[in-house]
């Protein structure tokens, strides 16, 4: 017996391919609201659909442009008028901005040209009182400028300036970076005058026994100067022996815990010759011997100084 084919009249009509997207279909078939739809429809019937058709209505609706265009004129006509005004207000400030800038600029020549004069007397104090030891007084002070054999030493932050961890500068108010710090560059130049430097510079600013390095900020200070890496220490002395002694010390060690724990780069090299520049500013003290005052109870002179 044959079998018959299954019969298809009833089946259902193959669904939408948009059938699984009907909030947004319905969304596209009618994007005008239902109310909006029926006020537009009765505004259409009533007659008031489209630009108004009365006269009152068109005067009402001509004085609306009318204020709107001046309202437009106005605006750019005030726009116009003020702008010459704030260019001649700029151009005052700018000429008022230089002129206290060469004004700043004269008095800081000022004040160097002061601060040489002072520096040259001082130097003159030091060579005129200092007797047999007017060289070494001199040297000591950094008044006189020197040259000779000595070191090159060259320390810089690292390249990757947010490195951080343990290490010799580990504390509990410290940031350990790969910038150097000002109690890096303290060690390295106690670690020099420790192996014998005769004289120490930092970017060409001379160290005397009253030099100072600090910090303000991320900035270093020597002598209240800021200085910026990187940082090139010359040293006076003999070259070879002091490049050595300054590598086996424990300040030269801690330079190299540096460079291994936080990528600070340096380098040291002995040089045939260095110069380094007088100290910009001394400050000189003289001691004299203490004498007892004479009360007649035949105390002796101690001898002791004072500063």
């Amino acid at each position: 017996m044959s079998q018959q084919p299954p019969d298809r009249s009833n089946a259902s009509p193959p669904a939408r391919p948009d059938a699984s997207m009907s909030l947004l279909t319905n969304v596209m078939d009618h994007s005008l609201d239902d109310g909006y739809a029926e006020a537009s429809a009765r505004r259409k019937a009533d007659g008031r659909a489209g630009m108004p058709r009365t006269l009152k209505a068109k005067l009402g609706f001509a004085a609306c442009l009318v204020l709107a265009a001046l309202v437009v004129t106005l605006g750019a006509a005030q726009a116009r008028v003020s702008a010459p005004v704030l260019a001649k207000e700029r151009e005052e400030l700018i000429d008022r901005i230089d002129a206290e800038t060469s004004a700043a600029d004269t008095l800081e020549a000022q004040v160097e040209k002061v601060r040489d004069d002072v520096g040259r007397r001082q130097r003159k104090a030091l060579e005129k009182h200092g007797g047999d030891q007017t060289e070494l007084v001199a040297l000591l002070s950094g008044a006189t400028p020197v040259h000779g054999p000595g070191v090159k030493l060259v320390v810089d932050d690292a390249k990757n300036t947010d490195q951080g961890g343990g290490g010799p500068r580990e504390t509990s108010s410290f940031s350990d970076t790969g910038r150097v710090r000002d109690r890096d560059l303290q060690r390295v130049v106690n670690g020099l005058w420790q192996a014998g430097a005769e004289a120490i510079a930092i970017n060409g600013q001379r160290l005397t026994a009253l030099s100072a390095i600090r910090a303000a900020g991320d900035a270093i200070l020597v002598d209240n100067k800021p200085l910026v890496p990187p940082y090139s220490v010359l040293a006076v002395g003999d070259g070879k022996k002091l490049s050595a002694a300054f590598r086996d010390s424990a300040d030269g060690q801690y330079l190299q815990a540096l460079k291994d724990t936080f990528d600070i780069r340096s380098s040291i090299s002995a040089e045939e010759n260095v110069n380094l520049p007088a100290a910009p500013s001394l400050i000189v003290r003289t001691a004299e011997p203490y004498k007892a005052a004479d009360t007649g109870s035949g105390a002796a002179d101690t001898g002791k100084g004072t500063s």
